[in-house]
């Protein structure tokens, strides 16, 4: 096996690749792959997704610029901010992301399964011979005519086979297909796999079972939690020409744009109006082009702040400044003076532009991702009572 290890941001480098492992590459877009012109090989750098993959006999390990226990709580964060605020992760910093998250997904999946299965009730349909809970009626005359056996019935049945089993279960299995898992992380997987056999599996793509925290499976939280943050990973294992490709990637730019977004809306919940996550609204009156920035804060039904979450600065050919032109866009419909980007710090500056013509000012923020959770969280409680100064002077 060979091995290839990209670090997101970092320059390309020369690789010999062969054309199949360079077009993988390039149309799961895993990496920015080019032709080099000095030599017969690639370069390669690492694109906006971290992760694992392996490409036949090569594995890609392409590690985010951020230590990976702080990319874990961004993603958390974003999911369940009560939970995440209080808690961490114990996570091996010398791992790559599949690894670390496998790592301890299995200590806190061992620690909620040692006292056993959770059980509990679930409703179930089904066709019985004997009467067990009650007849549907409806589709008992609608199915049979009149014949009174088999039965339509329903009935609350005490099973292992409930949302908190049947998440740590597809969470086994997504771990167990990322290629860079050890041996003896991967034994310890299918340990649990083999703990969770009658519990059934859950389709792919299909959102997740609800369950709601109760005293009931407290044992089981912390393991839920990252059991989530691992399913909203992107596993896959496909056939690409001659190449079985199989890995365990996320999205660098969703991770920090979602974290951005929920942690302002946290941070603002105390000034009181609405705020809304991927407001829709239309540029023109025909309302034939749409707009969705990342988060409003709203009083009386009025907009009153707009914000951009950015981790790159998107600069598509022939646009270079594209994030400023779509804020200007919002702050015209919204006739808002002030409009806010949010950019990873290190891909941007801090800057503000007044634009000509206008009274809008665009104000480019840049957050520092190399601190700890506190430190993240706190930049977030300034960077939106600064927002909101600037909202309610106007």
């Amino acid at each position: 096996m060979r091995h290839l290890i990209l670090t997101e941001g970092h320059p390309p480098q020369s690789v010999a690749l062969t054309a199949a492992e360079a077009n993988a590459l390039d149309e799961l877009e895993l990496a920015l792959v080019t032709r080099s012109p000095h030599s017969t090989g690639w370069d390669v750098a690492a694109g906006n997704k971290v992760g694992v993959m392996a490409l036949g006999e090569l594995q890609v390990t392409i590690l985010p610029k951020v230590p990976i226990d702080r990319l874990v709580f961004m993603m958390g964060y974003a999911r369940n901010p009560a939970f995440w605020r209080n808690h961490d992760v114990r996570l091996d910093l010398d791992d790559d992301l599949a690894t670390a998250l496998a790592h301890a997904f299995v200590r806190q999946a061992t620690q909620a399964l040692e006292q056993g299965l959770l059980h509990g009730y679930r409703t179930r349909d089904d066709t019985l011979p004997v009467l067990r809970g009650r007849v549907r009626v409806g589709e008992q005359i609608g199915r049979r005519f009149g014949v009174l056996v088999p039965l339509e019935v329903t009935y609350d049945e005490f099973t292992a086979d409930i949302a908190e089993n049947q998440i740590l279960h597809a969470a086994v299995v997504q771990m167990l297909r990322a290629p860079s898992v050890p041996a003896t992380i991967r034994r310890s997987l299918h340990r649990l796999r083999l703990q969770l056999t009658d519990v059934s599996l859950l389709d792919r793509g299909l959102p997740l079972p609800t369950w709601q925290p109760s005293r009931l499976n407290i044992r089981y939280q912390p393991a839920l939690r990252l059991a989530e943050l691992i399913l909203a990973g992107n596993s896959f294992e496909q056939r690409r020409g001659d190449l079985t490709v199989s890995g365990f990637v996320l999205d660098m730019w969703r991770i920090y744009e979602d974290f951005v977004c929920v942690a302002l809306a946290e941070a603002i919940k105390t000034c009181g109006g609405t705020t809304s996550l991927q407001y829709r609204s239309h540029l023109d009156r025909a309302e034939t082009v749409p707009l969705k920035p990342d988060l409003v804060w709203s009083r009386g039904g009025s907009p009153q702040m707009v914000v951009d979450a950015k981790y790159k600065a998107e600069k598509p050919a022939g646009f270079p400044q594209a994030d400023l032109y779509q804020l200007l866009a919002y702050c015209t419909v919204f006739q808002l003076d002030d409009g806010h980007l949010v950019y990873a710090k290190g891909e941007e500056v801090a800057a503000s532009h007044h634009v000509i013509g206008s009274h809008v000012r665009i104000h480019c923020h840049t957050l520092d991702l190399t601190g700890s959770p506190r430190d993240l969280l706190g930049q977030i409680e300034r960077l939106a009572a600064g927002m909101i100064e600037i909202a309610s002077s106007g």
